[in-house]
């Protein structure tokens, strides 16, 4: 749709280094390949990880260094500035990010996204910020009512985001008290293991499949890779530590 390919860089963490990004940068002018001129990265990742700030600024740089823009998907942004604790801007703005996609839906909005244009002053910003409405419109993304939608991201951000960081806030602590509960488990049942630390809402231990299959009859979650039984569980806005306790109490049965 957008006319474009897409390059993956195989990664354990989630996270994209300059290193892994280099590989992909050769036959630069050579027609048969089509030619990196974004990098995209997901704050947090897909793995529920956390990119420092100074590891975006180094990727900015080589992107720039390079004749590429740095995209940050940010679907959970206000999960990532909860953990920081730091402020959006620090993560972005002032790391040289060029675009950002904020994300409102997964903090407690309705459908609601935005793409914000960073430094749309200078030359390049403007450029981008002038294609916005038409990229948009080409991609059947303008809803009707657009306000009713917009009116939900002035209540997730206003007042410094108050209400966007306190709701990542309790999403991160309900998976910091899922992550502690499993590796309690985990320590005493090695067919449970968790290999990625939880580091905001999200956390990927590996389950037998008997147990997976019987966890799901209860809660809906995804089994993230198939090979290796790693299953995906994602803390909300909304998560409650009733519910973070009826699936734990549920796991230590069935894996009694």
């Amino acid at each position: 749709m957008a006319g474009l390919k897409l390059w993956t860089v195989p990664s354990p963490d989630g996270k994209l280094s300059v290193e892994a990004a280099q590989t992909q940068i050769f036959d630069i002018g050579v027609v048969h390949r089509a030619h990196p001129t974004v990098i995209s990265i997901t704050q947090t990742t897909e793995m529920g990880t956390l990119y420092q700030p100074e590891e975006i600024a180094a990727l900015a740089d080589f992107a720039h260094a390079n004749g590429m823009l740095l995209h940050l998907d940010g679907a959970r942004l206000s999960n990532a500035a909860a953990a920081l604790g730091k402020s959006f801007r620090e993560f972005t703005t002032d790391v040289g990010v060029d675009l950002v996609s904020l994300g409102g839906t997964k903090i407690g909005g309705l459908a609601a996204e935005a793409v914000i244009v960073i430094n749309a002053s200078t030359q390049r910003g403007k450029e981008l910020a002038e294609a916005m409405p038409f990229l948009r419109k080409t991609s059947m993304q303008l809803p009707s009512k657009m306000r009713f939608v917009s009116a939900q991201l002035n209540a997730l951000f206003e007042n410094n985001a108050a209400l966007a960081i306190a709701n990542g806030k309790k999403a991160n602590a309900m998976a910091q008290k899922l992550y502690a509960e499993i590796v309690e488990i985990a320590d005493n049942h090695p067919e449970i293991s968790l290999p990625n630390v939880a580091q905001a809402n999200a956390v990927f231990p590996i389950l037998p499949a008997k147990i997976t299959e019987a966890l799901q009859a209860e809660y809906r979650f995804y089994v993230w890779n198939q090979a290796t039984g790693q299953v995906r569980l994602m803390c909300s806005w909304d998560t409650e530590e009733e519910d973070v306790d009826g699936l734990v109490a549920l796991l230590r049965e069935l894996i009694s």
